[in-house]
């Protein structure tokens, strides 16, 4: 691995340290490609990232593939959001919703009245203390 002279970093403007690094793989019929971790962890690529390939002649380059929208989530996730969403609907349906409101003020007025009302309900539902 050899590190290259500071090179200007223009998106921010600042320097960083360029690090090149070489390396050769035999291309084998039984077994796939493998980036070695050394080029992963300098490329910063992690489990589940996408890449492309492209090809030039003989020329491959490897490229980082920027996550979409619709893969910004595991699907686990996907289905824990797409729960409450379901819950928040069917909650709307049942009239549980507040506003509009005009204002700052009266969007705070409801919360707070909401809470009074709230701290109310568990005062009344508190067994009595001995």
């Amino acid at each position: 691995m050899t590190a290259c002279p500071k090179t200007p970093y223009t998106e921010k403007g600042g320097f960083v340290w360029v690090v090149s690094l070489h390396m050769t793989v035999i291309v084998n019929s039984k077994t796939a490609l493998v980036v070695p971790p050394a080029v992963r962890r300098l490329a910063r690529l992690k489990t589940g990232d996408r890449i492309e390939f492209k090809v030039s002649g003989r020329v491959i380059t490897i490229l980082p593939k920027p996550r979409i929208a619709e893969d910004e989530y595991t699907p686990a996730e996907r289905r824990a959001i797409d729960r409450g969403i379901a819950q928040s609907e069917k909650q709307y349906a049942a009239g549980k919703s507040y506003g509009p409101f005009e204002t700052a003020a009266e969007a705070i007025a409801s919360l707070n009245g909401n809470l009074r009302r709230r701290r109310a309900d568990a005062k009344r539902s508190k067994p009595p203390s001995r």
